[in-house]
């Protein structure tokens, strides 16, 4: 028996005897499944072949793997947080200090969270219950939230955007904002921008966008965090959000230029 996970987007799957058939998740029209049809490695695997790299991001201790695995996101360690997941604990779970919980932006990056949270106790993943049907290794580990917003105590509260996934979740943390790419920050880090499928590039209606929007507008940040080494915005964040949010609907409503 083993526990398999999907070499394409990184998601580990209930324990079996023989790899999945498929994976739900790049089946999904938001993923794809790789150009060699779909392949499955272990955690074990994957020990032999990538190692821990963790360093500052802008202030925050981030998390990731080298080389690049999969999506190739990294993680961010805030307040006790763990904000999204990465696949290999080795290294990285003693970095990562004491953990009091683990809060996942959309189900692209649940990887291998409940080996996580069984690292640190058993300590709760924070998973909104819009996104129950993509979490493929159950485990009482995970809590799911319902409602817009949920408090974690020290400053630190989920947000549910929607947009990209219909749970999908930000954190709002003091004067910053952690987004994985529910809120994507794009290369020149002075701009975000919103999509169903990245890979796929379909885009979300205006109307989705504006709300998106609407539900930060209580909230004041300065720093965006987006889902990769060095995507952060790293001042007036919040304008920046509200500015990219007016372009990308004007872009959608406007004849291209001939």
């Amino acid at each position: 028996m083993a526990l398999w996970i999907c070499q394409t987007c990184g998601i580990q799957h209930a324990e079996s005897a023989e790899p999945p058939a498929r994976c739900v998740i790049c089946e999904d029209s938001r993923q794809y499944v790789g150009w060699d049809g779909q392949r499955w490695t272990t955690l074990e695997e994957l020990r032999a072949s990538l190692s821990a790299d963790v360093r500052d991001d802008h202030g925050l201790l981030g998390i990731g793997c080298s080389p690049s695995f999969a999506i190739g996101q990294r993680a961010l360690v805030v307040d006790g947080v763990l904000w999204d997941c990465v696949p290999l604990l080795d290294g990285m779970a003693e970095a990562a200090g004491d953990l009091r919980t683990i809060a996942i932006s959309h189900p692209h990056y649940y990887t291998t969270f409940v080996d996580w949270s069984h690292a640190f106790d058993g300590i709760p993943v924070y998973v909104h219950a819009d996104d129950r049907k993509w979490v493929v290794r159950p485990d009482s580990c995970v809590e799911y939230w319902e409602g817009e917003e949920l408090d974690l105590g020290g400053g630190l509260t989920l947000l549910r955007l929607g947009g990209h996934f219909a749970g999908g979740q930000v954190l709002h943390a003091g004067d910053k904002l952690l987004v994985g790419d529910i809120v994507q920050v794009v290369m020149d880090r002075c701009w975000v921008s919103f999509m169903y499928s990245y890979p796929n590039l379909i885009p979300l209606p205006a109307a989705t966008v504006r709300r998106m929007v609407e539900k930060l507008e209580p909230y004041e940040f300065d720093r965006v965090y987006g889902a990769w080494w060095g995507r952060v915005i790293a001042e007036d964040g919040k304008e920046r959000v509200r500015a990219s949010a007016e372009r990308y609907v004007d872009a959608l409503r406007s004849s291209p230029s001939q």
